[in-house]
Formats: C-alpha cells, structure tokens, sequence
C-alpha cells in the first residue's frame, strides 16, 4: 500500500511539473538609450518604462556595454553597463553579450531575467564589413519544470544576404545546439523588411511567429512613431505564445525608433 502511494505521489509531482505556466516577454531596440537621432539621452526614463511592463524575461538590442566618451558627456549617465542599470533589483538575472567594439567602447545584445540564467552563450554572426551582429543564447531554469527554456535575442544585419546567412545560422543553433524538445523563445530586430524570416525560420527550426499566429502578419514597430515596417518579431518553438501586443505610442514613441513588442509565453 506504502508503494502505491509513494508511486501515486511522485505522478502528482510529474504532473505538476508538467502542468501549463506562463511568463511574459518583452522585446526592445533601445538606441543605445538615446532618442530618435540621438537627440537626447533618455536611459533613466526607459528604465522605467521597461519596468511598467511588468514582464519576467527582457529582450534588449543596442544595449550599451560601455561608452567612456558619453560618461563624461552626458550628467545622467549611468556608471554601470546599460543592462545592469536596467535590470536594477526587478531583474536579478541579465546575460550581455557584446558585438560592437570600437575606441571608447561597445554594446550588444542582451537579457534580463526574473528566472535564474543557469548558462549563456554569445554567437558572433558577423558576416563581413563594419557591421558586428550576434544571437545571445540564454538558457532559463523555469520553476517546477524538468526541461529549461532557451532564450536567444537577436539583432540582424541591415543588408539582406547578411540576413539571410545569419537566419540560416540561427536555424543551425535551435537545430544542434537546444534538445529537440525544449521550449524556445527568440526574439528581436530582424530588420526582415522583406518577410523572409517567416518561412525560412519555420522550415529551419520550426519556429512560428506570435503574432503571425495570432493575426496574421507580423506588428509594425518602425519607425516609432508612424511603424510602417515589421522588423521586431517574437517567435517559439515547444510553445504557445497568447495576447502579443505593441506597446503604445505613449510614451514608448520618445524613448525608441522601435516600437517594442510584448507577449505572454504559455509552455
């Protein structure tokens, strides 16, 4: 009877486990914390804007690692990298992963996190030409689950044969380098003006974009603040993603060129 029980009990705890959970993503070009034309300097205001999402996992594109010029510069300017000064005490958790490098010094990619970050890879993507790109792996240990959620934040090149090598190496990564099983979230700036991610990400990888799913075309993020163009994108594998949205023109509009995109990640 002790052993039934005992077998009862642990198919409980496997269930539990198992049973659904949902978490909420937020994706954003911030500019290196500068508006539109790098007018204006605008960090501390995005921090909070950032915050009033309320979501558990950040993707964040043109976060400044290090600016030695801007620091003496600008007043307001944050002593600490750009991601840590975002992530502040609402995000323990934030992996960077630096792309750009020049004389005064760089940025990237980068994630915040409420959920422990347990390992974390940056993948040089670069193809050729100034332009420096990567996909910030990030792997999440997600509370009462068995398998660990694979975030990756993107930034891709400007010219579209860039894009398209760096698509297919994005698709070799969820491919050979995540278990055929695991969840996956990616999101970013795919600067897809042309709609080709779509189709090759879902025969690469087999991941499907949120709102593609949910309306039928990807959101307009760009620019700001009259989006024309669909460059930001969420998309998921081992996944269900619910009620994506584009944040409102206010405030986000002054705080970035992009629109950022948000969504609730069901596994």
């Amino acid at each position: 009877m002790a052993a039934v029980e005992a077998d009862t009990q642990a198919a409980l705890a496997a269930a539990s486990r198992d049973s659904s959970f949902s978490f909420k993503v937020l994706t954003v070009n911030i500019h290196k914390g500068f508006t539109f034309f790098n007018r204006k300097f605008i960090l501390p205001e995005l921090r909070e804007a950032v915050r009033s999402v309320g979501a558990d996992v950040v993707f964040l594109q043109e976060v400044t690692g290090d600016n030695a010029k801007h620091q003496d510069k600008y007043d307001n300017y944050p002593e600490a990298p750009h991601y840590e000064f975002l992530a502040d005490e609402i995000w323990p958790q934030f992996a960077y992963g630096r792309n750009a490098v020049y004389t005064n010094g760089h940025h990237g990619n980068a994630v915040l996190s409420k959920f422990p970050i347990v390992r974390f890879e940056n993948h040089d993507v670069s193809i050729s030409g100034p332009e420096r790109r990567g996909l910030l792996h990030c792997e999440l240990q997600m509370p009462g689950r068995r398998m660990n959620v694979h975030a990756i934040c993107v930034h891709l090149g400007l010219i579209e044969a860039h894009r398209l090598q760096q698509m297919t190496m994005l698709c070799d990564l969820v491919r050979s380098g995540i278990p055929a099983q695991a969840p996956v979230v990616v999101a970013g700036d795919f600067n897809d003006w042309r709609h080709r991610a779509h189709a090759l990400l879902a025969h690469g990888a087999d991941l499907h974009e949120v709102f593609v799913q949910a309306h039928g075309h990807a959101a307009r993020t760009f620019p700001a603040r009259l989006p024309l163009l669909r460059l930001d994108r969420i998309y998921v594998r081992n996944a269900i993603g619910h009620a994506p949205v584009v944040l409102p023109n206010r405030p986000w509009s002054h705080l970035s060129d992009h629109a950022p995109l948000a969504a609730e990640i069901e596994l």
